[in-house]
């Protein structure tokens, strides 16, 4: 369903990509018939028209997938395949539902099950944190001591980085926390080089006194992350040279250089008909 979501166009289906789920929620009513629906084709239950259809499309696209399948049918503006040979007959589908669905955090706001999802990914980013602190493989830089400069822990997936980065924080009213992915990465001081900013995974800033409190990731790095929440990115260009390193100018030269020996040369009253030719 999410297919293609890191993608602004060409995605499985449009609702993942154009922002739809920010800008609209379906009712309770509806969402619990999806919910449904869902639920008795997880059991067997199947439209008799499709019959056994694994794949299908809308009639204004041709999917390069479409000639290696068989067509079963047309319902409304949709075509219906199925596998061919007897992956397409009901014995391939005596098989039992594989358990652990992956955890949507955009349905997080419609379902129950994504919530709690991406609740324990937080409450999970959280007690990396603490553990990190225990550590000591997490601490403040001891010239800034509300910067975090920081390598991400392994295995903690994006939603939990901002339950990650409040833990770091603590009771700070002023914090501000960087991480990278890899630790050959992370920096051990600021200011940051155009390449460590540009390599940064996620940062974290708050500070009551503006009212502001940001989390934002590299999109380029989690394309399910879209919007408002991704990092803008930093253009790297050359660095100057500082006026002190830059090589000084050469003497300037005060007169013409001599001239040379061994070369002979017409007179400047001479004519260029009175130059004899030279044996």
């Amino acid at each position: 369903m999410f297919e293609g979501q890191e993608r602004t166009t060409g995605c499985q289906f449009t609702f993942s990509c154009d922002g739809a789920l920010t800008k609209w929620q379906p009712p309770e009513a509806a969402w619990a018939r999806a919910r449904q629906i869902a639920g008795m084709a997880l059991n067997g239950k199947v439209f008799r028209p499709v019959g056994h259809a694994t794949h299908y499309h809308t009639d204004w696209v041709v999917p390069y997938w479409q000639a290696s399948l068989d067509k079963v049918a047309g319902v409304g503006s949709h075509l219906f395949f199925r596998w061919s040979g007897w992956w397409g007959t009901p014995p391939a589908f005596n098989r039992h539902q594989v358990a652990g669905e992956p955890v949507i955090a955009a349905l997080a706001p419609f379902s129950p099950a994504h919530r709690a999802g991406v609740e324990g990914t937080a409450e999970a980013g959280a007690a990396l944190a603490e553990g990190a602190a225990v550590t000591g493989a997490a601490t403040p830089l001891a010239s800034e001591p509300d910067t975090f400069l920081v390598s991400l822990p392994g295995g903690l997936a994006a939603e939990g980085f901002p339950a990650f980065a409040h833990k770091l924080c603590g009771d700070r009213p002023h914090c501000t926390v960087m991480a990278w992915r890899e630790t050959a990465a992370t920096p051990q001081a600021v200011p940051l080089t155009p390449l460590q900013m540009e390599t940064m995974a996620f940062s974290y800033l708050r500070d009551p006194a503006i009212g502001i409190e940001r989390t934002l990731w590299n999109c380029g790095m989690y394309p399910a992350i879209k919007g408002a929440r991704c990092m803008k990115r930093q253009a790297l260009t050359a660095v100057p040279i500082p006026p002190s390193l830059a090589p000084e100018p050469g003497p300037t030269p005060t007169s013409a250089p001599g001239e040379l020996t061994g070369i002979r040369r017409a007179s400047a009253s001479t004519t260029p008909a009175e130059v004899k030719p030279q044996p």
